[in-house]
C-alpha cells in the first residue's frame, strides 16, 4: 500500500475544497469554474500517475547517494526530522526559485501557474516533468546522511502545507506573516502582475524569501496565471505547451551557444539580434479569462464521470505497489486518456464523442480486470453494464444538445 502523505490526504483535499466553496459563497466570491477546477485536478492526477515511474529515478538516485556517499549517518528522531524539514524547505526554495529563473526548468513548473483562478484546486495543478529538473537540489541532504524514508515524509508534509495556502478565502494572518508562508504571500507568487512575478518562492517558511531578496508584500489584488495564457483544458497540452514554444523559438536561434543560453537564461530571453529579453507587461485593460461554454448536461456528465475516474485513480495510487508493470502502464494510460477526453468535452472538440464511446468501454474493462476478485462476478458485471449503458445513453442525449453549439475543429 502507498503510504505517501500526499496520497493518504486525497479525501481531505476534496473535503477542504468543499469547505472553501461554502466559505467563498458566503463571501459572494465566484471562486470556482468547473472546467478550470477539473483541469487543475487532472494535472494533479497525471502528475501522481506519471510520478509512479519518475520517482523511481529521483528517490533511487537519492538512496544510492545516501548509501554510498553520505558523510554522516543521521539518526531518525523527532529533532533530526525537524532539522530535515527546515533544510528540505531551504532546498525547496532554491529548486522553486530556479524553476522560475531558468527557462528549461520553467517548462516543468509553468503548469502550476497556468490557472487563471486561485483556489484550493490550483494546489493540485502539478507538473508531470518538474521532478526531472529539480530532484537533484535535494542531494545535499543525502550527502549529510538524512534517511530517504524521512526525506519522502518531509517532502509530503511540505507539499501538504502548501495546499491550504492556495485560497482567497483567508486574508492576512497577523504574526504568522513574518516567518510562515501564508495565503497572502502565496497569492503574490501566483500573480502575473510584473511586480509580483518571481516573488515569494517559499514552501513553508517565508523567511528564505526575506533573506535572499525575493519577498514581496501583497498590495493590489493579483491577476492570476501566466503572461501567455495556455488557453486549453487539456492537461497533457498544459504540460507540453511551454516546451512546444521553446522548440519553435530555438528554431529561430542560428547558433548553438545562443541556443544553450536560451535554455538556461530567464524565461522570455532571446538574443539581442532577435529583440532581446521580453519583460513581463502590465495587465491588459481588455484582459479576459479563457473560458468555454457547454450545455449544463455535459458539465454534469463530466462531473459524474469524474467521480468514477477519481475513485479509480485513488485505488490505483493506494495499491500501486502491488501491481506489476503491465497493469501500471495500462491504468496510467487509461487515466491520462480520460483527462484528455474530458478536455475535449469542455472545448467542444469534434473528436470527443467517438473516442469517449471507446473510453467508456475501456474504463469498464480495466475496472473489471482490477477488482474482479473483490466482488461476486454477477454483481460486478451488472454494475459495470449499468455504468456503461447509462453513460452511453447520457452521451447520446448530450450529443443532441451539443449540436446546437458550434464545435471547435482541430
Amino acid at each position: 500500500m502507498n503510504l505517501s502523505p500526499v496520497v493518504i490526504a486525497i479525501p481531505m483535499y476534496f473535503i477542504l475544497m468543499a469547505i472553501e466553496m461554502i466559505a467563498l459563497r458566503f463571501q459572494k466570491h465566484p471562486g470556482y469554474r468547473l472546467n478550470d477546477a477539473v483541469t487543475n485536478i487532472n494535472c494533479g492526477v497525471i502528475s501522481q500517475v506519471t510520478g509512479v515511474f519518475i520517482k523511481i529515478l529521483s528517490i533511487g538516485i537519492y538512496t544510492l547517494i545516501y548509501q554510498h556517499l553520505a558523510f554522516f549517518q543521521i539518526p531518525n528522531n523527532v529533532w533530526t526530522f525537524f532539522l530535515l524539514f527546515f533544510l528540505y524547505d531551504f532546498c525547496y526554495y532554491w529548486a522553486h526559485r530556479m524553476s522560475h529563473e531558468i527557462n528549461l526548468f520553467w517548462g516543468g513548473h509553468v503548469v502550476h501557474h497556468s490557472s487563471e483562478e486561485y483556489n484550493l484546486s490550483v494546489a493540485l495543478r502539478q507538473s508531470s516533468t518538474q521532478t526531472i529538473w529539480t530532484f537533484f537540489f535535494y542531494f545535499p541532504l543525502a550527502l549529510l546522511g538524512f534517511d530517504p524514508v524521512m526525506l519522502v515524509l518531509a517532502s509530503g508534509i511540505n507539499l501538504l502545507y502548501q495546499f491550504w495556502i492556495h485560497t482567497e478565502a483567508i486574508d492576512r494572518m497577523g504574526f504568522l506573516e513574518k516567518f510562515m508562508n501564508t495565503p497572502s504571500h502565496h497569492r503574490v507568487h501566483h500573480g502575473r502582475n510584473p511586480k509580483y512575478i518571481d516573488k515569494n518562492h517559499a514552501g513553508t517558511f517565508i523567511i528564505f524569501d526575506k533573506w535572499f531578496g525575493t519577498f514581496q508584500e501583497e498590495e493590489e489584488k493579483p491577476t492570476y496565471g501566466i503572461t501567455t495564457p495556455v488557453k486549453s483544458w487539456n492537461p497533457v497540452w498544459v504540460n507540453l505547451a511551454h516546451y512546444s514554444t521553446m522548440k519553435e523559438e530555438l528554431k529561430m536561434i542560428p547558433n548553438w551557444s545562443d541556443r544553450l543560453r536560451y535554455l538556461f537564461n530567464k524565461p522570455g530571453w532571446l538574443p539581442d539580434y532577435l529583440g532581446g529579453y521580453r519583460a513581463p507587461k502590465e495587465i491588459e485593460d481588455d484582459y479576459q479569462k479563457f473560458d468555454t461554454v457547454v450545455p449544463p448536461s455535459l458539465n454534469w456528465y463530466v462531473f459524474t464521470q469524474y467521480i468514477f475516474v477519481l475513485l479509480l485513480t485513488g485505488f490505483f495510487l493506494f495499491k500501486v505497489d502491488s501491481f506489476t508493470w503491465i497493469p501500471k502502464v495500462l491504468v496510467s494510460v487509461l487515466i491520462i486518456w480520460t483527462t484528455v477526453s474530458f478536455s475535449g468535452v469542455f472545448e467542444k472538440r469534434n473528436w470527443y464523442l467517438p473516442q469517449e464511446l471507446v473510453r467508456i468501454v475501456a474504463f469498464a474493462g480495466v475496472v473489471f480486470f482490477l477488482i474482479q476478485s473483490l466482488l461476486p462476478l454477477p454483481i460486478l458485471i451488472g454494475i459495470l453494464s449499468a455504468y456503461s449503458l447509462a453513460s452511453l445513453f447520457w452521451l447520446w442525449k448530450n450529443q443532441q444538445l451539443k449540436s446546437q453549439i458550434p464545435s471547435i475543429s482541430l
